[in-house]
């Protein structure tokens, strides 16, 4: 596979020591970074309830990661559609592309992004089900058409922008897969989330692809976690720290993020070792040229032209050289010229 695109994802991790405020301020910085490294994509995630993120309204902060850049493409990576008013959300992106016409991106997921008290708090009328999830669906592209009506008149989501944002359906199973495919949009495939998925969910996808006015013609993304040391012993000493990390989600702990001694001392437990492994499948992580290699053959495996990158490290140095990295093996400078 040639001409490989990466994107980055951004979750405003909060590290240990340091303020929301600056977790944020990082994400403005890195966008602008990402878009002068050659990076196509930008998007940030919707997290609640979490010490350990503070990305909880992407909408809102995709505002101000637009106006910091000039063309990069600025998304959601995504928004918890059952968390939202469909209407709501159609509006929302709508004024964001009437501000940044053809550069937003609206990726959209059905898990809540927390946990199920806070998902029912944020949308008391969710009732976490399948059906709801592909009515809201259905909605919003009548919202973007300009379609939605009763028998009282048509519903307008204003402002009634030129251009509608690029819209992802994101996915870890075949299950929204076919969702994107039913509705004629993007696919996103999370392997971050999902370590064991495989390529035949995009063969699903395209297999039963619907053309729509917005996709021609399928068009599917692969994430995953990504860690790029200058040396094998800084790759080893991000991919444990990212390891880490993983384990305490499983435990449920998601307060601010570790310091680097604390992760440096750790001695993983039998069983958390086995968890490490079986979490292997989400994270990529060596120097530059196991990257690059790595994440060609993924690209290969899945047919996809494009990769969204999400990079966890100790220190705003570590992770931006990552990216640093990353971008010198693919050329992706060059390819934006």
């Amino acid at each position: 596979m040639n001409n490989i695109k990466l994107g980055v994802l951004d979750q405003s991790v909060v590290r240990a020591g340091t303020t929301v405020q600056e977790a944020i301020q990082e994400t403005i910085h890195t966008a602008k970074v990402a878009e002068e490294l050659g990076y196509s994509r930008f998007w940030v995630s919707e997290h609640h309830n979490s010490t350990f993120i503070a990305g909880s309204t992407p909408e809102v902060l995709m505002v101000k990661l637009a106006d910091a850049t000039q063309h990069i493409r600025i998304g959601s990576g995504g928004i918890m559609l059952p968390n939202h008013s469909a209407l709501k959300v159609a509006e929302n992106f709508r004024m964001l592309e009437t501000l940044f016409p053809g550069r937003i991106d609206l990726g959209m997921g059905r898990a809540p992004g927390t946990d199920r008290l806070t998902s029912t708090l944020l949308n008391p009328s969710n009732d976490f089900s399948e059906s709801s999830y592909l009515r809201q669906l259905e909605h919003l592209q009548h919202f973007f058409r300009d379609t939605a009506g009763t028998d009282r008149g048509f519903i307008y989501a204003t402002p009634q922008s030129d251009t509608i944002p690029q819209q992802w359906i994101l996915s870890s199973s075949g299950g929204s897969s076919n969702i994107a495919a039913r509705f004629g949009l993007g696919l996103a495939v999370a392997k971050f989330i999902n370590g064991f998925v495989r390529p035949d969910v995009v063969e699903t996808y395209r297999r039963n692809f619907r053309p729509s006015d917005q996709y021609p013609e399928p068009h599917a993304i692969l994430s995953t976690f990504v860690l790029c040391g200058e040396t094998e012993e800084k790759a080893a000493e991000m991919r444990k720290m990212m390891d880490y990390v993983l384990i305490e989600f499983e435990k449920g702990k998601f307060g601010p993020f570790p310091d680097p001694e604390t992760v440096r001392k750790y001695r993983f437990t039998p069983g958390e070792l086995e968890r490490l492994q079986y979490n292997s499948g989400r994270v990529i992580s060596g120097t530059k040229d196991s990257v690059k290699e790595q994440l060609t053959k993924l690209a290969n495996d899945f047919e996809v032209d494009e990769i969204i990158i999400s990079t966890m490290a100790d220190t705003v140095e570590t992770r931006l050289k990552s990216f640093a990295l990353i971008s010198e093996a693919f050329n992706l400078r060059e390819a934006v010229v």
